[in-house]
């Protein structure tokens, strides 16, 4: 007589391995339906007006200075024959902006999420590897060696298209201009700062020999270690301004942080008066028919003026409130109706 199958794998005759643990399986009633969706409506309304409100008491104040316009004071810095070219914006303010005020550059019609420009970087070249300075990645192309055939550091598309305006604020009291400090420091993210990016080690005691046999990004006027030279700290890869850069914008349209306004006389914020903004116009958008702008914001609990979300949650909260009247509509309607004629 042959013998049956070995049992040994056979699974242990217990409630989890043969499948005889209790379960629960809600039923959906109306009773359970349609109080549900008016709880979830109104706690999404009470939380979309919390942040609309909210995000109406932020103040911003946006200056376009593309220079389209003939009347623009920078319409003069538009030419490419313009070099250094220098303009500047003023305004008024006529109450405190209070602070921290944040300082901001926008540009519109600027795709930083297309494909090929995203992974048009050397990681290894920004995490300080030095042996890829001199062996840029393919995926720098077109921007990976020079006319000579000089490797560039930093290379690729996202670092030779880097942001090169700078600003200068002033306040205009009794006719003279005082200074506003514009405060980079700690404007990236933490984990671009302190993990994703890294330096090269000193060679021969000179951050600059680090670079040796390298050249500087086309479109750039100065090399990579000169971004900050007063501060090793905000210099190389690790400049401030160029970390806010190299972190992709998801949409065409987009602001980025510049600096923060909270030091010295303007720690409460802007007082009311007369401002200069003086910009060194260099970064060209014409072309390609974006626009150029500086934002001034404060800030809230919920972080920068975002009407979106206050609208996103109303619309959502007023979406579920209508779903359970609709229901309830329905329901009066067929299982009452069906209760008297059992009766």
């Amino acid at each position: 007589m042959k013998a049956g199958p070995s049992r040994t794998n056979r699974p242990d005759n217990t409630a989890f391995t043969q499948q005889r643990l209790p379960a629960w399986q809600p039923i959906l009633s109306a009773g359970i339906v349609i109080p549900g969706f008016t709880l979830i409506g109104l706690a999404f309304i009470g939380v979309g007006v919390a942040l609309f409100v909210t995000s109406q008491k932020i103040t911003d104040l946006e200056i376009d200075y593309t220079g389209v316009a003939a009347t623009s004071p920078c319409f003069k810095c538009t030419s490419f024959a313009a070099e250094n070219c220098m303009c500047q914006m003023e305004f008024t303010l006529t109450t405190l902006f209070e602070g921290p005020v944040f300082f901001y550059y926008g540009l519109t019609s600027y795709y930083q999420n297309f494909r090929t420009y995203g992974v048009s970087k050397d990681g290894y070249q920004l995490s300080g590897d030095t042996y890829y300075f001199n062996n840029p990645q393919d995926s720098c192309a077109p921007y990976q060696y020079d006319s000579n055939n000089n490797p560039i550091v930093p290379c690729g598309s996202i670092a030779n298209s880097m942001f090169s305006d700078t600003f200068q604020l002033y306040q205009v009291v009794n006719g003279m201009k005082k200074q506003v400090p514009l405060d980079g420091k700690g404007i990236a993210w933490w984990t671009d700062y302190n993990i994703k990016y890294s330096n090269p080690a000193l060679v021969n005691g000179s951050f600059a020999n680090a670079f040796s046999g390298t050249v500087k990004p086309v479109n750039w006027s100065k090399p990579v270690y000169e971004l900050d030279p007063t501060d090793q700290a905000n210099n190389g890869f690790l400049n401030q301004n160029f970390l806010v850069w190299m972190r992709q914008a998801a949409l065409p349209k987009f602001q980025k942080l510049y600096g923060r306004i909270a030091e010295g006389d303007y720690a409460q914020g802007l007082p009311a008066g007369n401002y200069t903004l003086l910009i060194n116009y260099s970064y060209p958008v014409i072309s390609f028919g974006g626009t150029k702008k500086v934002v001034l914001s404060n800030v809230s609990w919920m972080g920068g003026k975002n009407q979106f979300l206050g609208i996103a949650y109303l619309v959502i909260g007023s979406l579920c409130i209508v779903m359970a009247m609709v229901m309830l509509i329905i329901y009066a309607k067929y299982k009452f109706t069906d209760d008297d004629e059992d009766m």
